[in-house]
């Protein structure tokens, strides 16, 4: 039986405006399964990306409660919050977000340095594995400006990773990269997550879906449909997109 490593119950996000409260998720409940690759689809505006951060600690729920290792995220505090996000949970966005004065070696050993129980020779001996590992070695000592974009999400992945997180959150993590950059990348979370990290990615991307384990779909703040899928294999990806593409135009996608 599969271990749920992170849990949401009831979980709702709204906001105020113009006197009206807004729902963008209400009554949500979710589970992220150890060594999972789960993925959330849906329409744009549908509350995905919302989702995922009140999953992650990134934002708050306004109610409900997101229970992660006993703890409950809605009501952490935010030193507390920002140390989990630190040292157990990993972030990719679409939006690279490194640092432009530093190269590609620091923008991945900062984040280690952050850890306090890690040691500096811990910390840069695991980040030259890590820029090995996403074949970035020969330009670890580039600005971010000086490598391409697809260099840019794998130094992105490797920092996210540097410190060994149970989850992996991904937020449209290919949707600014040209289809071989995104395969690359989606190549490089299957493998992650073969190896055994757990990974919850939100995307419109049916060739990045079709990578998932499970598959999701929101719809007006409300998950209406879960598809399963064995684990992912090249060969075959063909079968694979027809069963997901027949899934999705039942959900009316």
């Amino acid at each position: 039986m599969k271990k749920s490593i992170l849990s949401a119950k009831g979980i709702c996000k709204s906001f105020a405006q113009n006197g009206r409260q807004v729902h963008i998720f209400s009554n949500v409940d979710f589970d992220l399964y150890e060594g999972d690759f789960t993925v959330i689809m849906g329409a744009s505006g549908s509350g995905k990306s919302t989702l995922l951060y009140a999953l992650s600690g990134m934002d708050r729920a306004t109610a409900g409660q997101v229970q992660y290792d006993g703890q409950d995220l809605v009501t952490m505090g935010e030193k507390d919050l920002a140390r989990l996000r630190c040292t157990e949970f990993g972030f990719v966005f679409q939006q690279m977000h490194l640092i432009s004065n530093l190269s590609l070696f620091e923008n991945v050993a900062v984040s280690g340095y952050l850890n306090k129980n890690s040691t500096s020779r811990h910390v840069k001996e695991h980040a030259d594995g890590l820029l090995e590992k996403v074949r970035l070695t020969h330009v670890k000592n580039h600005l971010p400006s000086q490598v391409s974009g697809g260099e840019q999400q794998r130094c992105a992945i490797a920092r996210a990773v540097i410190n060994t997180p149970k989850v992996l959150f991904a937020d449209e993590p290919t949707g600014a990269l040209n289809r071989q950059n995104t395969i690359e990348v989606l190549n490089l979370l299957t493998e992650l997550n073969g190896n055994g990290q757990s990974v919850l990615m939100v995307t419109h991307d049916l060739k990045a879906a079709l990578r998932a384990d499970r598959i999701l779909y929101l719809e007006d703040g409300k998950i209406t449909g879960e598809l399963s899928l064995p684990a992912y294999h090249q060969q075959d990806e063909k079968s694979r997109e027809a069963q997901v593409n027949a899934w999705l135009a039942s959900l009316e996608w």
